[in-house]
């Protein structure tokens, strides 16, 4: 027998490796931009809205469902989206726009005695020119946020401030003239609309600028 000391190892000291902790797995989901939704949303509501005050309709009634599935839910489900993406920008632009359409909705249905004859009688319309006073706030500043976005996007936000402008106007006064500037600013606002859902739809279908959108104007950024 040797009597070649014999080196015992501490189990302690010997590095273990469990490959599944070595192993880093990395998983990404990929999401379209839900822009064109919101943007197709947004144009279908403002066109239908806009025939009504111009004269070419008459009333609400047909307006309505209009608000609520594309004026409301397309554009909150274009809001989820892009907070899904990070995008806080686009979130708040389309949460914010999309609850104005469902509150709009639902202001209708109370004047039209839906939800009670009281309630109806009980309405006050200029409470709606505070409202529109609100969004042109919200607009304002989402319009300074839309000139890093692109030149297509700003000139929508442009002209749904001109759009609360003349409405906040035609509410509180009862200026036939600002309602009618708010009428035709609101169908411009559909066609730019429509413009913008195009581009986005058919500039990431064939992988090229095939309708130019703008490039950021680079004042802020």
């Amino acid at each position: 027998m040797s009597n070649k000391p014999i080196k015992i190892l501490n189990t302690a000291e010997v590095p273990i490796q469990d490959a599944s902790l070595s192993l880093i797995q990395k998983t990404q989901v990929m999401t379209c931009d839900p822009s064109a939704i919101g943007l197709f949303g947004l144009a279908m509501v403002t066109l239908v809205a806009s025939s009504s005050k111009l004269g070419w309709t008459t009333g609400t009634a047909l307006v309505i469902p209009w608000a609520i599935f594309l004026g409301g839910f397309a554009q909150l489900f274009a809001s989820v989206k892009d907070a899904q993406k990070g995008n806080l920008f686009g979130a708040t632009a389309f949460a914010g726009y999309g609850f104005f359409w469902l509150a709009m909705a639902m202001s209708w249905l109370t004047t039209a005695g839906v939800f009670g004859e009281s309630l109806a009688q009980a309405a006050d319309p200029s409470q709606f020119g505070f409202a529109f006073i609100g969004y042109l706030i919200f607009s304002l500043f989402m319009t300074i946020g839309a000139v890093e976005t692109n030149k297509m996007l700003f000139y929508i936000f442009v002209l749904i401030d001109l759009l609360f402008l003349s409405l906040s106007i035609s509410t509180l006064t009862g200026s036939h003239l600002w309602h009618m500037i708010a009428g035709y600013d609101e169908f411009l606002i559909s066609m730019v609309g429509f413009y913008g859902f195009a581009g986005n739809v058919l500039n990431k279908h064939f992988n090229k600028e095939f309708l130019p959108l703008g490039k950021p104007f680079g004042i802020f950024k």
